[in-house]
């Protein structure tokens, strides 16, 4: 069964219809299908996607949640401007990742991440504990090993562990809650054809750079190869954006979606 968690922190999961509804219209807004400003009734999206106005309620508020949509007295609920959306939320990543928007997200992503991962890399060559360590140098030889063989699945699971790890041995808690960040924009990547189908080995090479300068306690070997990993990242996508800019892709926002911005009734409650 298809499950989506919520974003209010309770923990609990959205499934069935009600996933279902909230990936088409959350895909919707993040492709720009429905623009900023538009309004949703909950009748017209009931009818839309055949489910109840229970669903569709409780699909708004996960999406008011996020920062995507808010209710407005007398008017309805209204597609929020991008500045208002949770950016951070791995669900929202998912949808901007899927979209016509793609590039510039990752673009964004990227640049954070080349701001944040090599400090956690430094800090991490000073505070990892040795198993941790060792677990970095194992990981990194495992990456290398799935790489050479071409094993792209094997080799992204690596990948997310690998990051996750030093962003955990970097010792800031701040840090490691971008982990859901990375591993989204890393699967993004593999899903939509953005990754190299064989891994360079320069990249692989920086990986054991990184983790060797964590088990030696070299702080500027760790970072520095960091900061390697993460410029190739852009210098890989680089290419991608350009292309993108001059031949952008079909957005698979939601079939549909798009109908239920009608204003000649008034809003449904």
């Amino acid at each position: 069964m298809t499950a989506l968690m919520t974003a209010d922190g309770g923990g609990a999961a959205l499934s069935g219809l009600h996933a279902r509804v909230l990936e088409r219209v959350g895909l919707a807004i993040c492709g720009g299908e429905l623009a900023p400003g538009a309004v949703l009734y909950i009748d017209d999206l009931a009818d839309t996607h055949a489910v109840s106005r229970s669903v569709v309620r409780e699909v708004l508020r996960v999406l008011s949640s996020m920062g995507l949509v808010e209710s407005r007295r007398r008017v309805g609920t209204i597609i929020r401007a991008q500045e208002h959306w949770n950016v951070f939320d791995p669900q929202v990543i998912r949808w901007r990742l899927a979209s016509d928007a793609r590039i510039g997200a990752l673009r964004s992503i990227t640049e954070l991440r080349t701001a944040v991962e090599p400090q956690a890399a430094r800090l991490a060559a000073e505070r990892a504990t040795d198993d941790q360590a060792s677990m970095l140098v194992a990981l990194a030889a495992r990456m290398w090993a799935a790489g050479q063989q071409g094993d792209q699945d094997t080799f992204l699971a690596l990948d997310i562990e690998f990051h996750h790890h030093v962003l955990s041995c970097s010792g800031n808690e701040m840090f490691l809650k971008l982990n859901d960040l990375v591993a989204e924009v890393l699967t993004g990547r593999h899903h939509h054809g953005l990754m190299p189908h064989h891994p360079d080995e320069q990249a692989l090479r920086l990986h054991a750079d990184v983790a060797q300068g964590i088990q030696r306690r070299d702080g500027a070997m760790a970072q520095g190869a960091m900061v390697h990993i993460m410029e190739q990242a852009l210098d890989e996508m680089g290419t991608i954006w350009e292309k993108a800019s001059h031949a952008p892709g079909t957005s698979p926002a939601a079939e549909g979606a798009g109908r239920t911005t009608r204003r000649a009734r008034p809003p449904a409650r």
